[in-house]
């Protein structure tokens, strides 16, 4: 009677150690590994430079003022991070945050002009694309607007020009300076007419800035174009813009397929408009502050202000009011 072999006879044992020496010494390793849970990293902790491509430290670049470390390209900015970063802390007080834009045209192309502006504040947390406020820098008082270029690619409606009428309203009323950074596509065309009305009413209103004597800074950062560079961003008693930020009215795309020429390199750069004597000086973002407070300080016939001064600096007596002459 044979007896039966065993489960792992000598044949099932070297056909085991035969499937194990076929396998390659990795695969032998990976067999070995546990898996793990794998490590997370939250959104936003990392970013990339438009510029250079360098992957860069959220964190950092925040710090930065939005400038990359490695090529210095100047990135977008939001409004409220930039007059932040200008007026002395605890000195803001912001204006005209109850106007809010409506659809009196029952605007509609691809989608209805109400369902972008629902669109536009529910991603950017503001009610339109251009944010104001009064505060101090380095001791001085100014008015300061920006525009939210999130916004509807900072597009000018009835609100941002109600807004800016109201910084000038508040320059005028406080004696002082006004400093205005532009980052706009132009006018918002789903206001139609009453959009580029508000090119006349920036313009009117920075007339009786003139009239008083006091200054207007115009701070043209990347893009500063259409009905916005047409009107009250061009007006500046001193124009200064950020490095390589386009400025014009018309893209130069559309340039090049009217004239159907190739345009220069650079063209409508800030750098090719100091050239051609269309803008006083490009600032860096970080040296801004000190630069504007330096100017104002000369116009305003002040102290020039301490540059090693913290953010919480002393008030400066007001400059009292001066009448325009005859």
């Amino acid at each position: 009677m044979a007896l039966c072999a065993p489960p792992y006879g000598k044949t099932g044992i070297d056909q085991v150690q035969a499937e194990r020496l076929s396998m390659s010494w990795i695969e032998r390793i990976k067999s070995n590994i546990t898996p793990t849970r794998k490590a997370s990293i939250p959104e936003g902790v990392w970013t990339k430079c438009d510029s250079c491509g360098q992957v860069l430290y959220r964190a950092e670049l925040e710090r930065n003022l939005e400038v990359c470390p490695k090529c210095d390209h100047h990135m977008r900015m939001s409004a409220r991070n930039r007059l932040h970063s200008l007026l002395d802390e605890g000195s803001l007080v912001e204006l005209g945050s109850e106007l809010e834009p409506k659809d009196v045209l029952k605007f509609r192309d691809s989608k209805k002009y109400k369902d972008r502006l629902a669109s536009a504040q529910k991603e950017t947390g503001e009610k339109d694309a251009l944010i104001v406020m009064k505060g101090t820098l380095h001791g001085m008082p100014v008015v300061g607007a920006a525009f939210e270029f999130s916004f509807m690619g900072g597009s000018m409606g009835s609100v941002v020009g109600a807004r800016f009428v109201r910084a000038v309203e508040q320059a005028l009323e406080d004696n002082c300076p006004l400093i205005c950074f532009s980052a706009s596509g132009g006018a918002r065309m789903q206001e139609a007419l009453m959009s580029l009305m508000q090119m006349a009413k920036t313009s009117a209103a920075l007339a009786k800035m003139q009239e008083r004597g006091l200054p207007y800074i115009s701070v043209l950062t990347d893009p500063t174009m259409g009905g916005v560079s047409a009107s009250f961003a061009m007006l500046g008693d001193l124009n200064i813009a950020e490095p390589k930020a386009l400025i014009g009215f018309a893209g130069p795309r559309v340039i090049e397929q009217t004239v159907r020429e190739k345009l220069p390199p650079g063209f409508q750069r800030s750098e090719f408009l100091i050239e051609k004597g269309a803008i006083d000086m490009i600032v860096r973002r970080p040296e801004m502050r000190l630069k504007l407070a330096s100017i104002l300080a000369k116009l305003m016939n002040l102290p020039a202000p301490n540059p090693d001064a913290p953010r919480e600096s002393v008030v400066v007596p007001p400059v009292p009011d001066q009448e325009p002459e005859a």
